[in-house]
């Protein structure tokens, strides 16, 4: 059974690496245009969940032997896949520290209480 995982495995990974790389260049290709790139992400992020909410848990293991086998899988190859979500601190850290109030954002003066 273990063999047979493994050579399943060995049979995405090819595919997964294409896979992989022509998303860096429609990456690459959308540098510097934030609106495009967190599209991009949004995009893998959606197909993260489906893949996740529907093909992912119908076919978690019926038997304890399988989810053994699994978690330790999980846990030899680098853990549970994850698709982190920048914080708001990292995003604010790329603002210049003076920035003046936008009226059209509905932000206040620093004036206001």
């Amino acid at each position: 059974m273990e063999l047979e995982n493994k050579s399943k495995s060995k049979s995405l990974e090819v595919p997964l690496q294409a896979i992989s790389a022509e998303i860096w260049v429609l990456a690459k290709s959308q540098e510097g245009d934030s609106q495009s790139l967190l599209a991009l992400l949004r995009t893998l992020e959606q197909a993260h969940r489906e893949i996740r909410e529907s093909l992912f848990q119908a076919s978690l293991p019926d038997n304890r032997q399988k989810l053994y086998a699994l978690l330790k899988n999980i846990e030899e190859s680098g853990g549970w896949p994850y698709v982190e979500r920048m914080k708001l601190r990292s995003l604010l850290a790329n603002l210049p520290e003076s920035q003046p109030p936008n009226p059209e954002m509905g932000e206040a003066s620093e004036s206001s209480p």
